[in-house]
């Protein structure tokens, strides 16, 4: 037993810097590989907080480690701090109003996840000095989860090798720690290139980009209906060739995203949707250029873990949130279609638990309850890198309350509480569940060996693949 408060009232002493450091990244609300400040800033706070920083490990300009200890066992505590695009939003605001039109905002609360990673770092290496404990604590900090998977790079630079157990979370509207799995994906560019000519006069000269850009998406579409019905394919156009109509247009590009459960499984995907791109190309006598831009695993889940971080949780409670923010939850809901409330109630009543508690949590605004842990895998559609880490280490995760009940992530509702009081007060508990899980851990070896006995025991002799096609280099049809 150790003391649970004493993690807590260090969290509590440093609370107006990690504050101010989550703050800081709302503003920034740097993209994939751009997140120079963000990085910067927590490297520099670790190391006013007593870390060794490595800065652009994995070839990677914003990714770093802050290493605190020596020796085993080593404990890795995940950071995020990527942005996305097109979701600009004023904090604290119940309407959508961009504070830059077409501009970033943390639409997934990394803002949030990096500095609560932080807090945990922080509260773990001073409780170990305090009390002389054993161990090492790194922070990973761990760029472009969105649409770069820079989990995924580390890993296959051997930076977790020598890991024993990792720790995560990601914001939620609800609080919960759950054995939870989710899908691997490919995220894949094509560039078809053909020929420009006058559309009017001389149109038998030109070959159509766009065209066949276009006829890869009819052919995509009809593709859905004959894949299983737990993948998904989704697709932005990046560049549509231009924007004069009399022109036929000589370049055009999209980005596909493929998911499913298993790596397998978007590999065959994947290859049945370049078939289709490369008969849009010849049908339309154009090139396309196949580019892989990124891919991570899919989650496995540790339910030896997930057990010792609900104990924990249940110590340290949940996050408590005054009239005010309740109000703010209100408003924010007010501005939800009622698709977008129930779909977290969806979700929530796939676990099996109480019918009034499922109903109790629907009328809230913003919820005040753990949610009990239960012993089954919880099957969710999104993705992460945090999959690529979970193939290598026995690594667990969990989710605070950070944004009004029925809050859908990637939406400006989120950027708009992620700024906030409530996002403040989520993260921080976040920081407060995943250090005093740390310290447990550290003090019981035999949880690490349980968990590593569990990670074999799922993985039944499947070998870790990064989630990279064989040929990465583009080609051109």
């Amino acid at each position: 037993m150790f003391n649970h408060q004493r993690i807590c009232d260090i969290i509590e002493e440093k609370r107006e810097q990690l504050i101010h450091v989550s703050d800081c990244i709302w503003e920034y609300a740097e993209t994939k590989f751009e997140e120079f400040r963000s990085a910067e800033l927590i490297c520099k706070t670790l190391e006013e907080e007593g870390f060794n920083v490595e800065r652009g490990v994995a070839g990677l300009e914003t990714a770093f480690i802050g290493n605190y200890g020596n020796g085993g066992p080593v404990i890795a505590i995940l950071g995020e701090y990527d942005a996305l695009p097109g979701l600009s939003q004023v904090r604290g605001q119940a309407t959508q109003c961009p504070i830059e039109k077409s501009g970033n905002g943390h639409g997934c609360g990394h803002n949030l996840l990096g500095a609560g990673a932080l807090a945990a770092a922080i509260a773990v290496r001073q409780y170990m000095k305090e009390n002389q404990l054993q161990g090492t604590v790194r922070y990973y900090g761990c760029p472009a989860e969105e649409g770069g998977s820079g989990k995924t790079i580390m890993v296959s630079e051997g930076l977790f090798d020598d890991i024993d157990i990792a720790i995560s979370w990601h914001p939620y509207p609800f609080n919960a720690v759950a054995s939870v799995t989710n899908v691997a994906n490919y995220q894949v560019a094509f560039k078809f290139k053909g020929k420009a000519a006058h559309a009017s006069s001389s149109p038998h000269l030109g070959r159509s980009a766009l065209d066949a850009l276009e006829l890869m998406n009819v052919g995509v579409n009809f593709l859905r209906e004959h894949i299983i019905p737990e993948a998904r394919i989704h697709y932005a156009i990046t560049n549509s060739g231009g924007l004069a109509p009399n022109v036929v247009q000589a370049e055009a590009e999209v980005l596909y995203l493929v998911r499913a459960p298993k790596l397998e499984q978007v590999e065959e995907i994947y290859q049945r949707v370049c078939k289709v791109a490369k008969g849009a190309a010849m049908m339309t006598e154009t090139e396309v250029e196949i580019l892989y831009n990124k891919g991570c695993s899919n989650l496995i889940p540790n339910k030896t873990l997930a057990a010792v971080m609900y104990q924990n949780f249940l110590k340290v409670g949940v996050p408590i949130f005054n009239e005010k923010e309740k109000a703010f939850a209100s408003e924010i809901r007010n501005t939800m279609p009622e698709s977008d409330k129930l779909s977290i109630f969806r979700m929530l009543s796939q676990l099996p638990v109480p019918k009034e508690l499922l109903q109790q949590i629907k009328e809230q605004d913003i919820s005040s309850i753990l949610m009990p842990y239960v012993d089954k895998t919880f099957n969710m559609t999104g993705s992460t890198d945090v999959g690529d880490v979970s193939w290598n280490v026995p690594t667990v995760q969990c989710a605070t309350n950070c944004f009004a009940m029925g809050t859908q992530l990637h939406t400006w509702q989120v950027v708009a509480q992620g700024g906030t009081s409530i996002g403040h007060k989520g993260m921080l508990h976040a920081g407060k569940v995943m250090a005093t899980t740390a310290i447990d851990i550290l003090l019981q070896p035999q949880i690490i060996e349980k968990a590593k006995v569990e990670l074999k025991e799922q993985l039944g002799g499947a070998i870790y693949n990064p989630p990279i096609p064989k040929n990465i280099e583009s080609s051109t049809i």
